[in-house]
């Protein structure tokens, strides 16, 4: 084999490798925030996740402040399997007026947390 050869199958399986470790946990990829006539918010979060059925798949997304305090919880009762990614909404979450940004975080069976988070400003 030429060098090049043995360079490009290196580089190739390297990047298999990190794209399968980062498949498996669930990622945010989107979300969107607004405020309610009673002064809560509803986000609608779009998560990605390589659900295999009902023994691995994201099953919740939180909202989180500056300190990790959990302001919101959204569960996902099942598998998404042929539907990725894929957006839900939690409405009535009451933040604090002194909190100008949250985390939205996704949460998988296997993998727990550890995928791609976003933080978003919060509208006031």
């Amino acid at each position: 084999m030429k060098k090049l050869d043995l360079i490009a199958i290196f580089i190739a399986t390297t990047l298999l490798m990190i794209t399968t470790a980062s498949a498996n946990e669930a990622d945010v990829v989107g979300v969107k925030i607004s405020r309610s006539a009673d002064n809560s918010y509803r986000f609608d979060v779009t998560v990605r996740h390589n659900d295999t059925g009902w023994d691995e798949y994201a099953d919740r997304w939180e909202v989180l402040d500056g300190k990790g305090n959990i302001l919101g919880t959204r569960v996902l009762f099942h598998p998404h399997v042929d539907e990725q990614p894929f957006t839900r909404s939690l409405t009535g979450v009451k933040i604090p007026p002194g909190i100008a940004s949250v985390t939205i975080r996704a949460h998988d069976k296997v993998h727990k947390f550890g995928g791609k988070e976003m933080t978003v400003k919060v509208p006031r």
